[in-house]
Parts: C-alpha cells; structure tokens; sequence
C-alpha cells in the first residue's frame, strides 16, 4: 500500500492580483508560503518516497517549503539532461536521505495565452462576464491563444500514467506539487469524472488531499486538514 498527496501550490503574487497567471512564472506571496509551511506541518511524519513538481517556481517552492518540515529527507531536484545532470550526481552516502524531485512541463499549469497578465475584472469588461466564465469553467473551449482543460489534460494524464503511478506500483508514497487545472485534470481521471463534473471540483491552494494505493486502485481519503489528523497512522 502506498500513499498519493496531491497539493496545489499556495497562493502566487499573481494570484493576490487577480491576474490570469498560466504559465508566467511568478513565486509565491507571503500567504502562499505561510500556506505550504502549514501543509508541510500536516505532512511532517508522512513518509515521501519521491516528489513531482511542475516546473514553475510556485509549485516547486510549495513543494521544498512542504518538505521543509517533513521527517523524510532532504529534496534533491533531478536534472534529467546536460551539465546539471552529469555534475549533480551524488558519489557519497553520508548525511540525511534524498528524496529525489522530478520538475515537468507536463504538470504546469493550464496555459492561459492572451490571457496572461490580464486582471480577470478587466478581462470580463473586454470580452464579457460570461465570455470570461465559459473560457475558465468550460472543459473544451479554451481562451485565445491558450488551452482547455482537455488540452491541459493530453498532457497530464499520460505523465500520470508513465511517470507517477509506476512509483505508487512500487509502494512509494509520492507527492505530487502542481496547479489547480493540471490537478484538476489528474483528478478527473483518478475520480472517473465527467466533463460536467469537473467543472464543479475545485482544489484548495495549499491543502494536501489524499489518495490511498492498493490492489491497482486509487481511493480518495479526502482533505488533510488539523482536525482529525492523527499522525501516529502515518509514520512509516
């Protein structure tokens, strides 16, 4: 049996404007830390085997402050090409265990195109409140330039698929530090949700929710939140 944390990273400087982030790669606000330290409290004594980030800061940051207070090790980014993967090996074995970090464009957040850097009040007086509505909530209409949740979803499904759930096979717990859309596009999948469905899920920035692996399924433990967190069931 292994564990699947999903978190969506705390809130942006972007997201304190109100601004359309996508792919702009903006960290996050001091609320947003304060958030991910919270969540890496919740998770202290939770095992985390291996991590896997999108490759914005925000989601990445999330994922070292959460590991910031965790009992697991110590985060080591892996670069999978060139120079920084030749030269960040590791030819020793003293210290605390790494836990190894895996960043991918599969898992950013949705892209957002002409939208970008756009107030989402501003956005709505250009193209119309519903216009706007329908381009954020919709499954398959995506806005100028940009991506749909479907499109969001020919990304991160298959990375779920190859990268993630052969991790969770081999009873690692695994943290996954990504975005709402990207989140919301793994969780349909895991769910079995429907396109009208999916519309109504939305995933809290800095909360970890938790799924349970076994027998070749994923079941939804749901939330963790301080209350009715006992962290005697999750020292491993």
């Amino acid at each position: 049996m292994s564990n699947l944390i999903l978190i969506r990273h705390g809130e942006s400087l972007w997201n304190k404007l109100n601004l359309f982030t996508g792919w702009v790669d903006v960290p996050l606000s001091e609320k947003g830390v304060k958030e991910a330290l919270n969540a890496g409290e919740l998770l202290k004594y939770w095992r985390i085997d291996v991590i896997f980030t999108s490759e914005l800061v925000r989601a990445i940051q999330t994922a070292m402050l959460v590991m910031s207070k965790n009992y697991s090790g110590i985060p080591k980014i892996e670069h999978e090409n060139g120079m920084m993967k030749e030269w960040s090996l590791i030819y020793g074995e003293d210290g605390e265990r790494y836990v190894p970090t895996y960043k991918s464009w599969h898992l950013n957040e949705r892209y957002y195109g002409q939208l970008q850097g756009l107030n989402k009040d501003k956005a709505k007086k250009i193209y119309g409140e519903e216009q706007v509505l329908l381009w954020r909530r919709s499954y398959d209409v995506a806005p100028p330039g940009g991506e749909s949740l479907k499109d969001t979803a020919k990304r991160t499904i298959p990375y779920f698929r190859g990268k993630i759930m052969p991790e969770l096979e081999r009873d690692k717990n695994v943290l996954v530090s990504a975005h709402g859309n990207s989140l919301r596009s793994i969780v349909m999948h895991i769910e079995g949700l429907t396109k009208e469905e999916v519309l109504k899920l939305n995933i809290p920035t800095g909360v970890p929710l938790i799924y349970e692996y076994q027998a070749g399924k994923l079941k939804r433990m749901g939330y963790l939140y301080e209350w009715g967190y006992d962290k005697s069931l999750h020292i491993k």
